[in-house]
């Protein structure tokens, strides 16, 4: 099986495994009710999926009747129909993603970084720390919702990872892999506090995570990197290009159904 088609596999799985998940129509929705950001919240289409109009009525209203934004991920290779049909109906693409991979063989070690500490949380307060570390990471303000948290203990219970980085004891950036699918995990929600940035605290994260990943019986753990320069600290330690994502969203004053 094509790596980018395992990707697509592996997170359409996920969606399906999820608490709050939706089925609507030709598609899964990923619902997280106590985490409204909106990488959270997002349909996937079925394989080959022909959504109709109605479909996509039936699509934007579930997602406004939970205040969400009504938005998908999925590589267009996967179900290439549903693209013209969602432009057709008002949505707009966000962006076209890289969808990067990485094998044990062809992970390389980061520069170190002096006093940097990383390790998986245990109490409430680290996995609390790391919720905090991830929600402004990402542009939230105050507490975390709760959802983080949440993500990162499943995670770590469920054969994935999630890592607390600390710098002289002064939680400094964080992030998780998923539970694992058929030897896939996702590397996502990696944050580093803006006064830690530019110090390779991120790569060393990443090298980190994805190491554990490997040693908990992971085969290839795939990310997708939030612009140009963090793909290129991925590819400093061996994560590849593998495919596209598209990112396309409705405008909270857009066509409805």
């Amino acid at each position: 099986m094509p790596m980018d088609v395992e990707v697509q596999t592996h997170a359409r799985t996920l969606a399906l495994r999820s608490p709050g998940h939706l089925r609507v129509g030709p598609f899964t929705v990923r619902y997280n009710p106590d985490w409204s950001i909106k990488y959270a919240n997002y349909a996937i289409p079925d394989r080959d999926a022909e959504p109709t109009a109605e479909d996509l009525d039936v699509l934007i209203a579930a997602f406004r009747e939970r205040d969400r934004l009504p938005r998908l991920e999925y590589l267009p290779g996967w179900a290439p129909a549903v693209e013209p049909a969602l432009l057709a109906a008002g949505f707009t693409v966000e962006n076209r993603a890289p969808i990067l991979a990485c094998a044990p063989g062809d992970l390389l070690s980061p520069k170190p970084v002096d006093s940097l500490v990383i390790a998986e949380p245990v109490t409430d307060a680290e996995f609390d720390a790391a919720a905090l570390v991830q929600h402004h990471g990402y542009g939230g303000t105050g507490e975390p919702e709760g959802g983080e948290a949440a993500w990162l203990r499943a995670a770590a219970g469920g054969g994935g990872v999630a890592a607390l980085a600390t710098v002289d004891g002064v939680p400094a950036g964080a992030g998780g892999c998923s539970i694992p699918v058929d030897g896939l995990s996702e590397l996502a929600g990696l944050a580093v506090v803006e006064a830690f940035r530019r110090r390779g605290i991120g790569a060393a994260l990443c090298a980190h995570l994805t190491a554990t990943a490997f040693e908990r019986g992971c085969r290839v753990v795939w990310l997708e990197p939030g612009d140009a320069d963090v793909e290129r600290i991925y590819a400093g330690i061996g994560y590849r290009r593998v495919g596209e994502k598209l990112n396309i969203s409705l405008d909270p004053d857009g066509a409805a159904g």
